[in-house]
């Protein structure tokens, strides 16, 4: 088995009706715009297929006034990887827009760091605050599916597969981890949300949705020590990414290569 994998970053939602507050602690401009994307990620070593984060559908989107394109399971089958097809996907951290399509994902086994499971099942969910980006019903798809004997736990870090290693860093949630991908171009870190934007970790300006701040600004720190250099840290949300990489040949500018070199 290959353990040089491509990466593909697929965006089904957007949301453009944002401002800097929202996106930066510490910031000079608040009000000015900044939009923000959502993606799901595909890993590919051509003879197997691992999805990271399952992203959230119409009715969560309805719910939370964040309508998307398509939902990440027709995405996916519209690349060709139907969601029954896949049978390992890396959940970063449990936030709505992360595992909210994970009942499309049941037959999968789950990779998860315990202590995101031990922070979305207890007393910090008490506070409104830290609740407001879960969903109840995603935490109990994934406690099916920890019943149906389809969860992992990762403590720490972990190899998923020869070329896939995931790596706790919190801050954002208590089990907040990365993912680190070896491509032909290098180490590539998919930072989730431990690094919404390029901004966040290049200028040191925390997101403002956090559980420890300590944890956030170290883990920048350990995105730079995983990844081969800056241009191989992939941010969670930030739409700069489909600027700076290539699409895929013929398809959708929904879907950028991020095994490939950056174009600026």
């Amino acid at each position: 088995m290959s353990d040089i994998w491509e990466i593909y970053a697929l965006r089904y939602a957007t949301r453009a009706n944002r401002t800097r507050s929202e996106s930066f602690l510490f910031d000079d401009d608040h009000s000015a715009p900044h939009p923000l994307d959502y993606y799901v990620w595909v890993l590919k070593n051509g003879t197997r297929s691992i999805l990271v984060d399952t992203g959230f559908d119409a009715a969560e989107g309805k719910l939370r006034n964040r309508p998307i394109f398509q939902s990440p399971a027709e995405m996916l089958t519209d690349f060709g990887l139907p969601a029954s097809d896949i049978d390992t996907v890396i959940v970063t951290h449990m936030h709505y827009d992360h595992a909210g399509s994970l009942h499309d994902f049941r037959h999968a086994k789950l990779y998860v760091q315990p202590r995101e499971i031990e922070y979305v099942t207890g007393p910090c969910m008490c506070h409104g605050a830290l609740r407001q980006p879960f969903t109840g019903d995603h935490v109990i798809e994934m406690v099916r599916s920890l019943y149906l004997g389809n969860v992992e736990f990762c403590e720490g870090s972990r190899e998923i597969a020869p070329g896939v290693e995931v790596h706790l860093i919190g801050g954002h949630t208590r089990g907040q981890q990365c993912v680190r991908v070896r491509t032909r171009r290098g180490w590539v870190v998919l930072a989730s949300d431990s690094s919404h934007f390029y901004e966040n970790y290049r200028a040191g300006k925390p997101f403002p949705i956090v559980v420890d701040m300590e944890d956030t600004l170290r883990g920048y720190d350990l995105l730079r020590r995983l990844a081969d250099s800056d241009d191989h840290i992939i941010p969670g949300h930030d739409p700069l990414t489909r600027e700076w990489y290539p699409m895929i040949d013929g398809g959708s500018e929904n879907i950028v290569l991020l095994h490939a070199d950056p174009k600026v």
